[in-house]
């Protein structure tokens, strides 16, 4: 089991956005201090309407891919304007397990055992998701710091048979 990069505040949580999340990362990673987590900005630092997001996205992808290889369990929020391409460049990188999260289904999820379940819950209980990508243009402010404040809480099952899905994932590349 991943050992939890333990900072001054908690977990530590790297941002990653282009110009189209750029506010709305400000306020997330607000939100995840005042929670108790480190957040640490990969980018855009600044706004800039023609700027892109693989650069930032990577950067962030990045250390969360060396925290994972040494067995910590740091976590990434990637936010773009679909979100769609921040999870690509995400899922490049070693270790990192990248979800795209557009808001609630409106539709009950249930796993094999019956059991209730949301999206987000899903990804991490699941598939041990450690990114999170939102889309900026199809969420509120309040429903994204919501959906990460839901997704960081939310535990990995460690069942036999997502901790073996995972390992395919991981050889795959």
């Amino acid at each position: 089991m991943n050992k939890q990069r333990q900072t001054s505040n908690g977990m530590k949580i790297y941002f990653a956005s282009d110009h189209a999340g750029y506010e709305l990362k400000a306020a997330l990673m607000k939100d995840v201090e005042i929670r108790g987590h480190e957040a640490h900005d990969c980018g855009a630092l600044q706004y800039d309407k023609d700027d892109d997001y693989p650069a930032f996205v990577a950067k962030a992808a990045r250390l969360l891919s060396q925290d994972v290889a040494n067995g910590l369990d740091s976590r990434a929020v990637v936010i773009g304007a679909s979100g769609q391409g921040e999870a690509m460049v995400a899922n490049r990188f070693k270790g990192v397990r990248c979800a795209l999260y557009y808001g609630s289904p409106g539709k009950k999820q249930t796993d094999m055992s019956g059991e209730e379940l949301d999206i987000l819950s899903s990804t991490r209980a699941h598939n041990d998701a450690n990114c999170l990508s939102l889309g900026a243009r199809f969420l509120t402010g309040e429903e994204s710091a919501s959906a990460v404040a839901a997704w960081l809480s939310a535990p990995f099952s460690g069942l036999e048979r997502h901790a073996r899905r995972i390992k395919q994932i991981d050889e795959v590349a």
